[in-house]
């Protein structure tokens, strides 16, 4: 038997899905820190919709080819298998998983709202105005089309593919070096926060990474952190669509009610780790699948 893994080694892993993710996420940072950069006029016609075809393929060359990379280098076979795309151990997780991010959202702008206090520096605080100008462009409503595009673009492609790089790809790396499923959920969740180059939502980005890295580890499916991570974005792309004011600012909630949705959501991860059977045999343990036990695909 030759085992499902080409190469066994998690930091030898992480050495491949460094060497696939490195390129594009310098090539990030130089269009973003480049202080020679053209500003873009939003007000010139097809501007917006070039942008957002831009976004479109930048979700999947900056974090859909690079979750697909490590899996063809590192797996002989079965490459989406185990990036997480199967079926949840519980058909419920879908639903909690709705749940879960749906009541997150008060704690969710709560975390939001601390974090706007940041100070940054000049260079970081004009990504981030720059980012919000592109933002209410993008957004701006004249049709319903306008909004099936926007989730289309905004929130389902992201949701797939940042997915298949920081939970399918990343976080399994991170679980199989520590050894431990949070320590690997919460590295992973930091990094996708603070990759996303967008600090006045750090914190927020950051527990979303938690819940979404949870919600895939415990159900055994990536399907459940997807679904969670389009319900999330999409929520927010149609509700700023008739409500801009909210896409550089978030929401006030009363703490109380902030705290209650911490405790909720506390509360069904908790579920879902009591119903799920993952364990780290289970997720690494490739090379002992047999047509006739339970790591079969």
């Amino acid at each position: 038997m030759n085992g499902h893994l080409r190469i066994k080694s998690p930091w030898k892993q992480l050495g491949i899905f460094l060497l696939v993710f490195t390129p594009q996420l310098l090539l990030l940072l130089v269009g973003v820190f480049n202080e020679d950069r053209v500003s873009i006029d939003m007000t010139q016609p097809g501007v917006v919709t070039q942008l957002k075809w831009l976004q479109a393929v930048s979700s999947l060359t900056f974090f859909l080819l690079p979750a697909f990379l490590y899996a063809v280098f590192t797996f002989r076979g079965n490459y989406w298998y185990f990036l997480g795309m199967k079926k949840a151990e519980k058909e419920n997780m879908y639903i909690l998983a709705v749940a879960c991010i749906i009541l997150a959202m008060p704690f969710v702008f709560w975390l939001g709202m601390l974090n706007q206090g940041l100070h940054l520096p000049p260079a970081l605080k004009r990504m981030e105005e720059e980012t919000a100008k592109q933002m209410v462009a993008f957004l701006k409503v004249n049709g319903p089309m306008d909004v099936v595009v926007n989730v289309i673009v905004i929130a389902l492609l992201p949701a797939i593919c940042e997915e298949l790089c920081f939970r399918g790809a990343l976080q399994r790396i991170l679980i199989q070096l520590t050894r431990n499923a949070w320590v690997g959920i919460v590295i992973t969740a930091i990094l996708f926060s603070a990759l996303h180059l967008q600090f006045l939502g750090f914190l927020p980005r950051m527990f979303l990474g938690v819940v979404l890295g949870a919600l895939y580890w415990y159900s055994g499916s990536l399907w459940t952190s997807i679904l969670a991570h389009f319900v999330n974005n999409a929520v927010q792309v149609i509700a700023v669509s008739y409500a801009p004011k909210y896409i550089d600012r978030n929401p006030e909630f009363p703490v109380m009610l902030a705290l209650a949705s911490g405790l909720i959501v506390w509360a069904i991860l908790w579920y879902y780790q009591k119903q799920s059977t993952i364990t780290w045999s289970k997720v690494y343990r490739t090379d002992d699948l047999t047509p006739h036990n339970q790591f079969l695909a």
